[in-house]
């Protein structure tokens, strides 16, 4: 939901002690960004790339420039979500944020096998790779 319609939402999470994530999109404008920096607990969400989510072949070409124009506003973690599809894609998005957030392919991993075996070694290649990490290209 929008900043300006969760005030109601912020006050009960913040009375169960949780932290409401907002989201930033690469169209963001600096008063979008100033306000979910403002209103955010706990880190906030970018998505990658405009339209919907999904497993994509190759991270946009701007997203290092986005996340760079947000780190400038904000002091909460940035964790990058929307289209990161392959570990090595992970890797490139912890390179540049704080957290990396993936779904459509666990999600697309599920439906197509149900031992969940192909959910289980494609996050174990995920924490191959990020664990692989040298320190100095960890954000």
């Amino acid at each position: 939901m929008p900043p300006e319609e969760g005030s109601e939402l912020e006050a009960s999470t913040q009375k169960q002690g949780l932290d409401l994530i907002y989201l930033l999109a690469p169209t963001s404008t600096e008063e979008r960004i100033r306000l979910i920096a403002e209103r955010s607990r706990g880190f906030i969400y970018l998505v990658s790339v405009t339209g919907v989510t999904g497993a994509r072949d190759s991270l946009p070409t701007d997203l290092e420039a986005f996340v760079a124009r947000v780190r400038q506003v904000v002091t909460q973690p940035l964790c990058v979500g929307f289209g990161i599809s392959t570990p090595e894609q992970a890797r490139q998005v912890a390179r540049i944020s704080d957290g990396v957030i993936v779904g459509s392919r666990i999600i697309q991993l599920m439906k197509t096998d149900d031992s969940l075996l192909s959910v289980g070694n494609f996050i174990k290649g995920l924490r191959h790779v990020l664990d692989e990490l040298p320190e100095e290209e960890k954000r």
